[in-house]
């Protein structure tokens, strides 16, 4: 192997542009990479952090890899020390108000000199595993230098932005178990000659996503928690896409999580569909500890079994939660000083409606149901399976005793 320790002055040391922990242009100066370096918004570079580690002077031991192109002595390891060095001796600036204490640092240093691929192999053995580089950045380098095929990760990554602009899904499990190809496929994505193809439109694919992101920010599914219960976790409107789409023909996905533009308008039309896709309760409901509160909650359990489940299940199945929410108002109305489920439901049921947006009333609207009609389509899902299968009116129904059960048996802020 070609390796020998050559001293080279740090004035003539050039910082790598393709560095994974940070690639930047390839046209980029020294000074680029350092300011870069000390705005470091995701934390990559840490250069106060190293020089304190490095404690008053500069370790010898510790020794730059440098691969020579032509004249030029490329730093490929050990891009920080050389840029606190640079710094020390004033090769490069640093903004007004930002001070690094600095390690003593020799003007010419040993550096470790060899070919292309030593480097490379050396940098893969040092950092792969070591916990210094993220995934994606491993990822990157395996495919840029290495040779090997990008992974499902990269290529999501390279066609939607998500990982760059959404950092907390640059982790291991993240890339092992959840956007994993077999993974991708259950929520309707496919990796195909490099590509990321979709069943859903490209406002679907990017509000399903989107979920997903939320999900893991939130830590609602991590290595500990719901772990391999990626499709289980996501939002009932999410699961519903995901269902109704799974026999619609793939087609090449064009989202980006990358630009603000696209990025907003796309916010706004996921949730358009969301809501005419509906969810039940239109959404969750904080409701005072009791009866009423643990069915509501067994109602909720019930419809995301129905999700899940559904090309399994009957086509009488919708009737079960139906019924679930006709007993749900019977409770209630019961708590509510004892009142009859007619006088409940049309007593609340102008207060309630009044707590809807114009969008949600419409769809009540469309689907026939007002003050008059809710007690009848609660009785009729009780005695009548067939009439009582249509979901979207089932859902719909929910929507308005979600209100109600609201005013009466909301949490008191």
């Amino acid at each position: 192997m070609e390796q020998e320790v050559k001293y080279i002055h740090i004035k003539d040391l050039v910082l790598w542009t393709e560095n994974p922990r940070d690639p930047i242009d390839e046209r980029a100066i020294d000074q680029h990479i350092v300011d870069r370096a000390l705005d470091d918004r995701l934390s990559k570079w840490t250069l106060p952090k190293l020089a304190k580690e490095m404690g008053e002077y500069y370790d010898f031991s510790e020794l730059p890899t440098v691969v020579y192109h032509g004249k030029r002595p490329i730093v490929y390891d050990g891009n920080r020390r050389i840029i606190l060095g640079k710094i020390k001796h004033g090769l490069v600036t640093i903004p007004n108000g930002k001070s690094i204490q600095l390690p003593d640092f020799p003007e010419e240093i040993p550096c470790n000199v060899c070919i292309k691929k030593v480097a490379l192999n050396n940098i893969y053995r040092k950092h792969s595993d070591s916990g210094s580089w993220q995934p994606l950045e491993r990822d990157i380098f395996l495919h840029k230098f290495m040779g090997e095929e990008k992974s499902s990760f990269l290529i999501l990554e390279e066609n939607t932005g998500i990982i760059s602009a959404n950092p907390h899904l640059n982790q291991r499990f993240v890339k092992d178990e959840v956007f994993k190809e077999d993974v991708l496929k259950l929520m309707g994505f496919t990796i195909q000659k490099g590509r990321l193809n979709s069943v859903h439109s490209d406002q679907e694919a990017y509000s399903i996503l989107s979920d997903i992101s939320r999900k893991i920010e939130k830590k609602e599914i991590t290595t500990r928690k719901n772990r391999g219960k990626v499709i289980e976790i996501l939002d009932p409107s999410s699961q519903q896409l995901i269902i109704q789409n799974k026999n619609n023909k793939l087609h090449l996905s064009k989202i980006s999580f990358n630009n603000p533009k696209e990025e907003s308008k796309n916010q706004r039309q996921s949730r358009c569909t969301s809501r005419k896709e509906f969810e039940l309760f239109e959404g969750k409901l904080y409701l005072r500890m009791g009866e009423v509160s643990n069915l509501y909650r067994d109602i909720v359990d019930l419809y995301r079994f129905y999700i899940t489940k559904k090309n399994d299940l009957s086509q009488t199945f919708p009737g079960l939660i139906r019924m679930s929410l006709r007993l749900l108002c019977e409770i209630a109305a019961k708590e509510d000083n004892n009142k009859k489920l007619q006088n409940y439901l049309k007593g609340n049921f102008a207060n309630a409606k009044k707590t809807l947006d114009q969008d949600i009333k419409t769809t009540l609207s469309s689907q026939n149901v007002n003050e008059s009609s809710l007690v009848q389509l609660l009785h009729t899902g009780a005695h009548n399976y067939q009439s009582s299968n249509n979901m979207e009116q089932t859902i719909a129904v929910s929507i308005i005793i979600g209100a109600i059960l609201t005013i009466t048996h909301g949490i008191e802020e």
